[in-house]
């Protein structure tokens, strides 16, 4: 009988401990948000998807030497380029030059493991994390990404 009594303290000792915790967690700061309606400001070192950077021009950086695409341990981008030939004054005289130019920069992005090594592969600056942390969607397509068409679309 005196095992009964005991269990039964026990159980309202504990209940009136949670519900003291409980208590002093009415009194403190709201730390979650209302999301979709509410977004939080992304922090400096959030890694989203990858992102090409354009120059002064608003063209693309990437000079398509492929150091992204080698050092990618998920092989997850594919680039393309073609060549094309400009012609540059040097000393009075014209000189045809011939230089590579990007046509496509895709990114899987359903198998990226965002390491970061393409961004640190790239030693012209031309790629770096995106902020973008709102991605969802059933159909694996939609993160596909075409990250020439994007910065076009960012850019217009």
């Amino acid at each position: 009988m005196g095992a009964y009594f005991s269990e039964i303290f026990l159980g309202l000792k504990s209940l009136f401990i949670g519900l003291g915790i409980t208590f002093k967690e009415f009194f403190k700061p709201v730390v979650t948000v209302a999301y979709p309606y509410q977004t939080i400001k992304m922090s400096e070192r959030y890694r989203g998807h990858i992102e090409l950077i354009e120059d002064e021009e608003g063209n693309p950086k990437c000079v398509v030497c492929g150091m992204c695409e080698r050092g990618c341990p998920s092989g997850c981008i594919s680039l393309a380029s073609e060549s094309v030939e400009y012609e540059v004054e040097v000393k009075g005289e014209m000189k045809t030059k011939k230089k590579k130019v990007l046509t496509k920069y895709d990114l899987n992005f359903t198998t990226c493991s965002l390491c970061g090594q393409c961004v640190e592969s790239c030693n012209f600056g031309a790629i770096k994390f995106s902020k973008e942390y709102n991605l969802a969607s059933s159909r694996k397509e939609d993160f596909h990404f075409d990250l020439l068409n994007r910065l076009k679309e960012r850019n217009s």
